[in-house]
C-alpha cells in the first residue's frame, strides 16, 4: 500500500491527532475537553471488549446452531421475540457490545426480524438502564416508553425481515471482504 493511500486511508484520524496536539499546543480549550472525552470513551472500550469477545466466543461454542434456530431462528414466532427481548434486557454495556452479539446470533440461524428487535430491545430495555430510570423519571415514564418502543422494534423487525426476504441478504464474514 503506497503512503498516499495509506494517508487517505486514516485522514481523519491524522486529522483528529492534528487538532488534539494543536490543541495541547495552544491551550485550546474544546480540542482538550475532546481528547478527555476520547481517552475515557476508548479507556472504557479497552476495558469492556475483551471480556465481551471471550463471553462471546463462549456463546459460539457453547450453544449448537439447532437450539439457536428452534429458539429464535425463523420459524420460532412469538417465543423468539420474547427471548431476544430477555437477552437484550439481561446484557449490559454500550450499544456497540451488541453488534457482535448480532453477528454470532446471525450466524447461529437467528432470524433477521428477531437481530433488529434485539438491538432495539439492546438499546433501549436493559435492565440496568431501566432502574436508573425509573429512579430518575419514574415507573409511569419507563412503563409508557417501552410500552411505546417495543411495539416500534417489533414493527421495525418484520418490516426488515420482508424487506430483506428476497434480497439474498448476508453478512460477508471480514476476512472476505
Amino acid at each position: 500500500m503506497s503512503l498516499r493511500n495509506l494517508i487517505i486511508k486514516y485522514l481523519w484520524t491524522i486529522l483528529f491527532l492534528l487538532f488534539v496536539l494543536i490543541s495541547t499546543v495552544f491551550h485550546f480549550r474544546p480540542g482538550e475537553a475532546t481528547f478527555g472525552n476520547f481517552k475515557m470513551f476508548f479507556g472504557e472500550m479497552i476495558s469492556l471488549i475483551p471480556l465481551m469477545f471471550i463471553l462471546i466466543g463462549l456463546f459460539d461454542v457453547w450453544f449448537p446452531r439447532e437450539k439457536v434456530e428452534k429458539h429464535i431462528g425463523r420459524e420460532s414466532g412469538v417465543k423468539g421475540i420474547f427471548w431476544v427481548i430477555i437477552l437484550a434486557m439481561l446484557q449490559a454495556g454500550p450499544l456497540y457490545g451488541a453488534f457482535p452479539v448480532a453477528y454470532l446470533l446471525y450466524k447461529k440461524g437467528c432470524s433477521i426480524r428477531n437481530i433488529f428487535i434485539y438491538l432495539g430491545a439492546f438499546s433501549t430495555l436493559k435492565i440496568p438502564m431501566l432502574t436508573f430510570e425509573i429512579g430518575f423519571l419514574g415507573l409511569k415514564f419507563s412503563l409508557l416508553r417501552t410500552g411505546l418502543s417495543l411495539p416500534v422494534f417489533i414493527s421495525i423487525g418484520m418490516l426488515m425481515d420482508k424487506y430483506l426476504e428476497n434480497k439474498s441478504f448476508e453478512i460477508k464474514n471480514l476476512k472476505q471482504a
